[in-house]
């Protein structure tokens, strides 16, 4: 097949670009052209995704079987690309958000759960409804929080730049919200899996790791990973609500509980994940924490700092 991926040099996208080719697909990327692509010969057009004109020009006389759209926030970002292939493509395949599902009591998310009309990620939302209105054979993927090398959200390295430097881990409420965290490399192997199939098209997946974790599990898990004693790691717990911590995040993940199941995935799209939580937190600190010496670097901890003297606990 000849793939489109927007993007194509962050995370998700290098996974995704690597695992394709691998698979004897041509890939092309449409990117700003300020990152070296992540295979080599990989084809590249350099464009702005966010001019529809720009998308016309470099885009409509081109041909694809498939389109991977890792980086449309909102629906503006997706109508223009979702356009220019209406009925030219097999497959067009949406990086979505687990983030777009209501608040639940029940769980955990399942694929036809409500979405939250009031979400960050409403776009997301929007986008899948504009796609399946438009008549595009789309397949949405829904991960839930995303880790490994080259993570450029402040997730797992929040907890090993504290780890590494032996200090508290402050962790909002009582540790015990659970949350659930997927490999970009399954998530990758996951959008690989969607092409060819029938079974995916129209079809929206919860892509994730198959097996839950607390906050305060999860801050052990990094310890263990970074070859530290899980026992040792001092785990400061406090109340958000105490604190005004204005734009400042004082925390990576949102508390509440947040995870969603990934049966339908598997079962459509034979897919297992491979990576266990701390085989791929390993993989994330030897070869990109340690790797990128953010070890070594500084760190501004001033909001912990103010958790801690608000519990008197010290830094």
């Amino acid at each position: 097949m000849r793939i489109l991926i927007m993007g194509g040099t962050r995370f998700i996208g290098v996974y995704l670009t690597k695992i394709l080719v691998a698979q004897g697909h041509e890939v092309v990327l449409f990117n700003r052209g300020n990152r070296p692509v992540p295979v080599e010969g990989v084809a590249q057009i350099q464009g702005d995704r966010t001019s529809p004109e720009q998308l016309k020009a470099k885009l409509s006389q081109e041909h694809f079987d498939a389109v991977f759209d890792n980086n449309g926030r909102e629906l503006s970002d997706t109508q223009p690309l979702s356009e220019i292939f209406h009925n030219r493509v097999q497959h067009f395949v949406y990086m979505s958000s687990a983030g777009v599902y209501l608040r639940s009591d029940q769980m955990p998310h399942v694929e036809g759960d409500p979405v939250d009309p009031k979400s960050r990620h409403r776009g997301k939302s929007e986008t899948e409804a504009y796609l399946a209105q438009l008549g595009l054979p789309f397949t949405a993927i829904r991960p839930t929080y995303i880790y490994g090398a080259g993570n450029y959200n402040d997730l797992e390295g929040w907890f090993f730049d504290r780890i590494a430097r032996d200090r508290p881990i402050p962790i909002p409420a009582n540790g015990l919200h659970i949350t659930q965290m997927g490999h970009v490399e399954d998530l990758a192997q996951a959008m690989a899996q969607v092409l060819g199939n029938e079974r995916a098209i129209g079809q929206v997946y919860n892509v994730s790791g198959d097996r839950y974790v607390t906050f305060d599990g999860l801050a052990r898990a990094c310890a263990v990973a970074a070859g530290k004693s899980p026992e040792k790691l001092a785990i400061v717990h406090y109340e958000p609500k105490n604190f005004d911590f204005g734009k400042r995040k004082a925390f990576p993940l949102r508390v509440q509980h947040f995870f969603a199941s990934v049966d339908k995935a598997m079962t459509d799209l034979n897919w297992q994940p491979k990576h266990d939580l701390i085989s791929g937190l390993k993989d994330s600190f030897q070869n990109d924490y340690l790797a990128t010496g953010r070890d070594k670097a500084e760190v501004d901890f001033s909001v912990d700092e103010e958790i801690l003297k608000g519990l008197g606990a010290g830094g």
